[in-house]
């Protein structure tokens, strides 16, 4: 445990920063997991419905370091490729 203030300060930051961190990756992993469900289940609609959302969560999840910017990049040609594949 630290001793100096600032170290007891960081500590408690890091923490609050952990929780914030992983409720976010859970609520991405929750939005590609019902994508993924929408084009299993060939409800196209409602997954293109859906996209704008999952995209501006990667951007902001990119933006903040949450996720590398090429990984967003990866996940949203690989979510798109995948409604064009089914949908088609």
């Amino acid at each position: 445990m630290p001793i100096i203030k600032s170290a007891k300060k960081a500590l408690r930051k890091s923490a609050r920063r952990k929780t914030r961190n992983l409720q976010k990756k859970r609520k991405l992993k929750n939005l590609l997991k019902e994508m993924n469900l929408l084009v299993s289940e060939k409800k196209i609609k409602e997954a293109k419905e859906l996209l704008p959302k999952i995209y501006k969560f990667l951007d902001k999840a990119a933006k903040s370091d949450l996720i590398k910017k090429n990984a967003a990049s990866r996940k949203k040609s690989r979510i798109s490729k995948l409604i064009n594949k089914n949908g088609s």
